[in-house]
């Protein structure tokens, strides 16, 4: 694919994503830089193929009319839960290159066009919401104290030590991998004589280099780690979750009746999330529900402080 056309195609998916309701193939026209200059039949032809280049991709183009009474008049959108990327974990060199990747989106060049398609959509009157961006943006977020040590153990194929539930740990760490918006490290326990998985924001205290080696794992080994990580979405809890914060908590989550303060939403999640990756977001949540879990994360907090 050719840099212009890549160019476009990017466009084209900025304004399908940020816009609220559908947008008309004339609106496009004048709002993704890419078509401006083309002729009636170029238009068409180039936006024909662009559309179903998106559609190869998986980006899923939606076809519908914002009016009842005049249903021809037809319009695109890109819905963002449909856009949005299933769970997906990497191998330490992959995340490693996902990180370098993902700082594409501070390129002078895109975040420019990004400013531009946001301007137009509001002077077209679309109404661009300001929390798809977010969405739209690659990120891989990671808020653990830990976290850092046990990123650069599994990238140099270092053992690390850490206390875990209250005993001292030896690991030596295979994988590094984020499910359901939670960190885990998969590794051999030297202490327990096993393979684990261990839930990062769970650490007690900062992780240490430990001597040795780092064996491979046997064949499928871990795949059963991840395979069990999939199962654990048991918990249920309801959370005030501050207005464009915390989105990958929310894109788990469905709308509660709860009271909430001000500039929060209340949302009920059924995820594997414990009181360590609830803390980990700070003020912008808080937790409504159940007891037992306004508790722990109020404890995390006074124990991350006091570490701190």
């Amino acid at each position: 694919m050719s840099a212009r056309k890549s160019e476009r195609i990017m466009n084209l998916t900025i304004c399908l994503l940020l816009a609220r309701r559908f947008v008309e193939r004339e609106q496009i026209r004048e709002l993704v830089e890419g078509y401006h200059g083309l002729s009636d039949t170029a238009f068409e032809r180039t936006f024909e193929r662009d559309k179903e280049e998106l559609r190869t991709l998986g980006v899923p183009v939606e076809t519908g009319s914002n009016s009842v009474l005049f249903p021809d008049d037809v319009g695109y959108r890109i819905r963002r839960r449909d856009f949005e990327l299933p769970e997906i974990d990497f191998a330490a060199a992959e995340l490693a290159a996902l990180g370098v990747a993902s700082t594409v989106w501070d390129d002078a060049r895109l975040q420019d066009e990004a400013v531009k398609a946001l301007a137009k959509l509001r002077a077209a009157g679309l109404d661009p919401d300001g929390a798809r961006v977010a969405g739209f943006a690659p990120s891989v977020a990671a808020r653990e104290p830990g976290f850092e040590a046990l990123w650069d153990a599994t990238l140099s194929g270092r053992p690390v030590g850490f206390g875990y539930r209250g005993v001292d740990r030896v690991v030596e760490p295979w994988r590094l991998l984020s499910r359901h918006g939670a960190w885990y490290l998969i590794g051999y326990d030297r202490t327990r004589g096993a393979g684990r998985s261990f839930k990062v924001s769970r650490l007690e205290g900062p992780p240490r280099p430990a001597p040795g080696t780092v064996r491979q794992p046997a064949s499928g080994e871990v795949e059963r780690h991840l395979a069990s990580l999939a199962a654990r979405r048991d918990k249920v809890a309801t959370l005030a979750v501050r207005d464009g914060a915390a989105h990958e908590l929310v894109r788990f989550a469905e709308p509660a009746e709860a009271p909430a303060p001000a500039g929060f939403s209340a949302w009920r999640i059924r995820t594997s999330s414990d009181a360590g990756e609830i803390a980990s977001h700070g003020s912008d949540v808080i937790v409504l529900d159940p007891p037992e879990l306004i508790d722990a994360v109020r404890a995390h907090l006074e124990a991350v402080a006091a570490w701190a």
